[in-house]
């Protein structure tokens, strides 16, 4: 063992009263949510959009992120034992147990958005791409913070390594130094959130819609890409794979994120929300000016 690792082993529970307990992943991931909320009311002030639609955007997350994120996990990595038995596809539904996949809830919050754009976008002057371009400022602090409970329950880390910040999970039963790789993924999706969130505050009438959506789909899933090489398998039938789940379910989402590039550069739209602010009508002269006049 390296006397230069981090032995990790911190207690995933926050506290517990009874039967109750608050996990460190559970108030990250709420974390998430909360401060996405904050950052949708600048956005909306900023760019004149109703605020009264903040709260239906909320649910909607909240409730895309869960049932896509959990169906995500049952569906691509262990389908088998969710949906091979009663016990199992009742488990689906046990969202406390674990098993939370990232790929999963941005399928599912794609369609959310899809929904939420043609319900209320009309009457704000945005559509699908602006609601997309402003929820992943949010989401990749969001995805920060839920890396970071993954630490908290010292689960999706990496290979063994010789580096000075290794991680040694006691936890797991784990007796040599591992990747750290949720501290990898945290780090690279927070320097990608404050990177979008400077391009909105500073450039935001020098770019184009789909811009940020863009940017997002290739850094994150690149980032993320590369970082599943050094990760353990998550289920056994990885092992065997050229590719792990995760790599695979990368490529779409980077080369989706190239064709928003290209769609941004195509249409020129602004990323802003532009509200048209109705002229005033011409003013017509009465037949006392008219007379006056002649």
């Amino acid at each position: 063992m390296s006397i230069l690792a981090i032995n990790w082993n911190v207690d995933p529970e926050l506290f517990r009263i009874g039967s109750f307990a608050v996990r460190w992943y559970g108030l990250l991931f709420v974390s998430g949510f909360v401060l996405g909320y904050w950052m949708f009311t600048k956005f909306f002030e900023r760019e004149n959009v109703d605020k009264g639609i903040l709260d239906p955007l909320l649910y909607t997350l909240l409730l895309g992120t869960l049932v896509g994120a959990r169906l995500g996990h049952c569906i691509f990595y262990q389908p088998d034992y969710y949906f091979g038995s009663w016990d199992g596809f009742l488990e689906i539904f046990q969202v406390w147990k674990g098993g939370l996949a990232s790929h999963g809830g941005t399928i599912v919050l794609f369609f959310c958005m899809m929904w939420f754009a043609r319900k209320y976008g009309p009457k704000n002057n945005f559509d699908f791409v602006w609601i997309l371009d402003h929820l992943c400022i949010a989401v990749a602090f969001a995805a920060t913070f839920i890396r970071l409970g993954n630490l908290f329950n010292s689960e999706i880390y990496g290979d063994v390594t010789s580096l000075p910040w290794g991680f040694v999970f006691e936890r797991r039963g784990e007796v040599e130094p591992k990747h750290p790789t949720q501290l990898y993924e945290a780090l690279s999706y927070f320097l990608l959130g404050i990177f979008l969130l400077w391009l909105y505050v500073k450039k935001l009438d020098k770019v184009y819609r789909g811009t940020f959506i863009g940017i997002f789909f290739i850094v994150c899933f690149g980032m993320r890409f590369i970082i599943e090489f050094i990760k353990e398998p998550q289920v056994e039938f990885e092992e065997t794979m050229l590719l792990d789940m995760g790599q695979i379910l990368s490529i779409p989402f980077i080369i989706l994120g190239i064709g928003f590039l290209v769609y941004a550069w195509k249409k020129k739209q602004p990323a802003r929300a532009v509200r048209q602010v109705p002229r005033s009508p011409k003013p017509t002269m009465t037949h006392y000016a008219k007379s006056l006049n002649d």
